[in-house]
């Protein structure tokens, strides 16, 4: 006979509830001795008494069937644990044949202080699930005011309850079909404890890392250049690797890339997002030293470029900048960098428009290509994402708008951008709606949801769905 353990009181009371016809319910003397008679239990079903010596429990066995006593002071629970031919008589009056089913039978019973708020299920995709068996972990990141994601080491989930209306067991002991034998001639019953139940899982579903939190913390303390005189560097907020994972809804790999988009760097073991004035000083000197030095800028010195600009910045900083604005490669064991022209003309046109509210595009335009190194070409393309041209006002203009300043959530983006302009074109409107696509949607798809199409002067045109507030 299988021993079983004792449970809590609430747990019985369910048992009761859900197979009252399995289940004798009577207060009792405890017997003396193993052998003693029950005088409580008809003497057609008296036997023996077995108390387990684990758990304290009463086992016996009443007219050949085995029984589990379980005690709570004097009140006495007792299970009865199916037969093999209970079990065969269930099937033939549910009309089920035996042939069509496992030769294991299995029959469940709680196990001690079982609740629904001792486990939790996850559901994981092939990726996860093989994330997890090769021993690696997930990490659930969110504050208080937001929800919570799960973060394994170079993806982002949304963390989700979902409902099921099935009960859902966990049964350790219990063994699905392709853990049985097909060495057994004939049926036979195993019992298993359930150690847990639940009627909701944690549904996980791909998204795009919490981001924009980010520059918000690091432009707490941006690094404005080594402290001059005896002038003391600020250091109050700054963040490692380790408080930013603390903080941020991202994987370490998404993290690391945002990092690198923003031109954060290292310094002294915190992550610093370096102020937009110095950012833009230190590029002045390098595209400066290119015109002055007539070097093609596909083809920049780093030691001679570190050299000459070692008496106005720190050789790190100049070797950042570079690596911000370039792309480093390596002839005849001298390395060079190939300055990235859009990125180039696209930090020049920021500068110019960091403090205009609006600015004539024309004028613009004539400035922008005025700033850049000998050999450069500037184009309105290069500014998608980070500045908007209005060519229905009259002189046209261009002002500064960066995706990275908008919301987050889809909706409230929608609704920042229409608030800004009543109609977009799907080519004005894309570059600030590209970032919130997710796995195999499209923009087309976001502005057949979100926004609602229409003609005018011969050109497709979108505005809100609902009406906005300005």
């Amino acid at each position: 006979m299988n021993k079983e353990r004792g449970i809590s009181q609430c747990v019985l009371q369910r048992w009761c509830q859900t197979f009252p016809n399995n289940i004798l319910q009577r207060t009792v003397e405890k017997p003396k001795s193993p052998n003693e008679t029950c005088p409580s239990v008809k003497k057609e079903y008296q036997t023996s008494y077995l108390n387990c010596p684990s758990c304290g429990n009463i086992l016996l066995s009443i007219g050949g069937c085995p029984f589990a006593f379980y005690r709570i002071s004097n009140l006495l629970f007792v299970y009865k644990m199916r037969t093999l031919e209970e079990v065969q008589a269930t099937l033939q009056i549910a009309k089920l044949k035996e042939d069509d089913l496992q030769k294991t039978i299995h029959c469940l019973s709680f196990g001690e202080n079982v609740s629904s708020a001792d486990y939790c299920l996850m559901e994981l995709d092939d990726t996860l699930l093989k994330h997890i068996e090769a021993g690696q972990s997930l990490v659930i990141r969110g504050d208080k005011d937001e929800h919570a994601v799960v973060c394994s080491g170079d993806k982002t989930y949304d963390l989700k309850v979902a409902d099921t209306s099935n009960l859902l067991l966990f049964v350790p002991g219990c063994k699905t079909p392709d853990q049985l034998t097909h060495s057994q001639d004939s049926c036979h019953v195993m019992h298993a404890q359930i150690w847990g139940f639940s009627n909701s899982y944690w549904e996980l579903r791909k998204r795009r890392p919490k981001v924009k939190k980010l520059k918000k913390l690091l432009m707490e303390n941006p690094y404005e250049g080594p402290a001059l005189g005896g002038q003391e560097e600020k250091t109050e907020n700054r963040y490692t690797m380790l408080d930013l994972l603390e903080r941020i809804q991202a994987s370490e790999e998404e993290l690391k890339t945002h990092l690198e988009t923003i031109h954060a760097c290292q310094i002294d073991g915190y992550w610093r997002v370096l102020d937009f004035d110095y950012e833009m000083k230190l590029l002045g000197h390098v595209t400066q030293l290119v015109d002055s030095e007539s070097w093609p800028f596909d083809k920049v010195p780093l030691q001679t470029s570190l050299e000459e600009l070692a008496p106005l910045e720190p050789k790190e900083m100049i070797e950042h900048c570079l690596n911000c604005y370039g792309k480093r490669y390596t002839e005849n064991d001298e390395v060079f960098y190939a300055l990235h022209e859009d990125k180039v003309c696209r930090a020049l046109a920021l500068m110019l428009l960091h403090n205009a509210v609006k600015f004539n595009l024309r004028e613009f335009q004539e400035v922008w290509q005025q700033s850049v190194p000998e050999g450069m070409s500037t184009r309105l393309d290069q500014l998608k994402s980070v500045a908007l041209v209005d060519r229905t006002s009259r002189p046209e203009t261009i002002c500064l708008l960066r995706v990275e300043d908008l919301p987050e959530d889809t909706l409230e983006r929608f609704n920042h951008l229409f608030t800004i302009r009543e109609k977009w074109t799907e080519d004005d409107i894309t570059p600030y709606i590209q970032d919130l696509c997710g796995e195999k949607q499209t923009t087309g798809a976001l502005l057949t949801k979100y926004a609602r199409s229409s003609v005018q002067s011969g050109i497709k045109v979108f505005n809100s769905r609902r009406p906005v507030a300005t």
